[in-house]
């Protein structure tokens, strides 16, 4: 397992999520009724709870205050399994908090409390020895610099030339209007609107070259990058590259930097290549931008974008807004091990019974509790990836019980389908669903005998 250094400003995430009913008497401003208080560790802090998420040993290197928000990260370290071994206290300062309060998904009004002085000399001098003492034990350093103080231009520097000495890479997800001092940084990572300030001319389809080697030269880069937002990642080594995003639905891009860098910082520690880890920081922004909030993406849930599988907090919040919109929900489940003409039939007469199938795929592990210890002959991401190239289908999600009930309790369809012959009153979830509707299958049509043909 590799392991990867974080230094950066520490922001602490809350939201105050709720609904609103009515508008208040005292100012034409919507009231917020709070049911739920959340709580992340955002900044630097989301780097490496992304990092975690992969799998990867991430530590971070940062500067605090002496106020109350020390024991609060500590909490919010301590939840999410971080080290503060690397916490340095600076005496009057003032961590940054942002407070965010939604109602219905939709930021109603962000207040935060910070300071953004430079930190001192003496607390410089400090991050820079423990930063000396313990960089030989990491694989890639990441400068996470939200512009809160920590990066002055003479530490910065000296991080970035220290760690060339002992060829060790930098990854910079850099902030502000002075590049200079993230010279000699492996990359970069800023979006089309900062790679524009900085380049003094609008970066656009016609001038994305232009300016991305630009970047590479000015600031004597390994490899150049510039994320596109909703068109993906752009990359300059000898040429332009751009990665096409993977994200379907996009709900909040707060932290999807972090992920992105965090991504990118992971597989090239693994030794893969530049594009390699483009492709995997792609998909992992995909995942996150499908969440509300501060957010990391799991392997799992990477893997399922890959074969574009819902999960079922991304699930929830499109069915929402499709319900909102009067969408009829059909649902069916089933473990359509070897995709036949028998289920490509099923699922058609199936759509047509509403207006959005969703289908239930059971996990690989699912499948060998009820078929046996041979079975599924296709995993579980290969049989949802199949299904989701039919016409018909418009969402998949893998379920690991025996049963779909908590699935179906969670999606609420209007339809419930189930292929064989059943009753109605045996079918699991048909006290859920509003209607509940069996359709035949045809006849010698199965992956049974698909298999038995095979052996014999």
């Amino acid at each position: 397992m590799k392991n990867i250094l974080v230094i950066g400003d520490i922001i602490i995430d809350n939201y105050l999520i709720g609904s609103t009913h009515r508008i208040s008497p005292e100012a034409p401003v919507p009231v917020v009724k709070i049911n739920n208080d959340i709580t992340n560790i955002g900044g630097a802090g989301n780097v490496v709870n992304n990092l975690l998420a992969f799998g990867a040993n991430a530590d971070i290197l940062s500067v605090i205050g002496d106020d109350n928000s020390f024991q609060e990260i500590e909490s919010l370290f301590e939840k999410n399994n971080i080290s503060t071994e690397f916490l340095i206290v600076e005496k009057g300062r003032v961590l940054t908090k942002k407070t965010r309060i939604l109602s219905s998904n939709q930021q109603i009004v962000r207040y935060d409390k910070e300071d953004v002085k430079e930190i001192t000399s003496d607390t410089s001098d400090s991050v820079f020895e423990r930063y000396k003492n313990i960089v030989k034990n990491y694989d890639i350093v990441i400068l996470s610099d939200y512009n809160k103080g920590l990066f002055t231009k003479e530490l910065t520097s000296k991080i970035i030339q220290f760690a060339a000495k002992k060829n060790i890479k930098v990854l910079v997800d850099p902030k502000g209007s002075d590049y200079s001092k993230y010279s000699g940084a492996y990359l970069l990572t800023p979006n089309k609107k900062e790679a524009s300030s900085i380049t003094n001319f609008d970066i656009n389809h016609n001038t994305l070259e232009k300016g991305i080697s630009q970047l590479k030269s000015d600031y004597n880069l390994t490899i150049s990058v510039i994320t596109l937002g909703k068109e993906g990642i752009a990359i300059f080594n000898d040429h332009l590259k751009i990665f096409p995003t993977k994200a379907k639905e996009v709900y909040d891009v707060t932290g999807a930097g972090d992920t992105v860098i965090a991504a990118i910082a992971y597989k090239l520690a693994e030794n893969k290549t530049i594009d390699e880890a483009i492709e995997f920081a792609n998909l992992a922004a995909g995942v996150v931008v499908g969440k509300i909030g501060v957010a990391t993406a799991s392997i799992s849930e990477i893997n399922a974008l890959e074969h574009n599988v819902k999960n079922i907090e991304n699930l929830k919040v499109t069915l929402a807004k499709l319900k909102q919109e009067h969408k009829k929900i059909v649902f069916t489940n089933g473990c359509f091990d070897i995709l036949h003409l028998g289920h490509v039939k099923y699922l058609e007469q199936a759509k047509k019974m509403g207006d959005i199938l969703v289908i239930g795929v059971n996990s690989d592990n699912s499948v060998k509790k009820l078929k046996g210890d041979n079975r599924p002959i296709n995993s579980e991401y290969d049989r949802a990836y199949l299904l989701n190239s039919l016409k018909s289908v418009d969402y998949t999600i893998v379920f690991n019980e025996e049963t779909p009930y908590e699935l179906i309790k969670i999606i609420e369809p209007d339809v419930l389908v189930k292929g064989g012959d059943y009753k109605v009153q045996d079918i699991v979830g048909n006290d859920i669903a509003k209607s509940t509707v069996v359709i035949d299958y045809i006849k010698g049509k199965s992956t049974t005998s698909i298999i038995n043909k095979i052996k014999q």
